[in-house]
């Protein structure tokens, strides 16, 4: 990317530059000079790694307990079908439904 002409800025191009060099030649080396490291307790890997994996025991005891103690779980016995038709249901019929005409003796479909 080659730089610009100064005939090819815009006005707010120079503005902007202007503020930056500003905000520049306030910075000092003093300022920029290093100091002590944080002390005190920060987060190591170590403390994220118990942290997740007490979240994701925790999940698992919620998964487990809605699988096994709610209803409708594993351990709830699905419902046998009767063993003969009630009385009310009536035997299947072999008659073809109403609208519908059985092929011709012919039809080759």
């Amino acid at each position: 990317m080659k730089p610009l002409a100064q005939e090819d800025r815009f006005p707010a191009e120079d503005r902007v530059r202007a503020a930056l060099a500003a905000r520049a030649s306030l910075v000092t080396h003093h300022d920029l000079s290093h100091e002590a490291p944080p002390q005190g307790r920060s987060w190591g890997v170590r403390r994220v790694r118990r942290v997740a994996l007490a979240a994701l025991g925790a999940a698992a005891a919620v998964v487990a307990v809605c699988l096994l103690v709610l209803p409708g779980g594993p351990a709830a016995p699905a419902p046998t079908p009767p063993a003969r038709p009630g009385v009310s249901e009536q035997p299947p019929s072999t008659a073809p439904a109403p609208g519908i005409c059985p092929p011709s003796p012919g039809w080759t479909g």
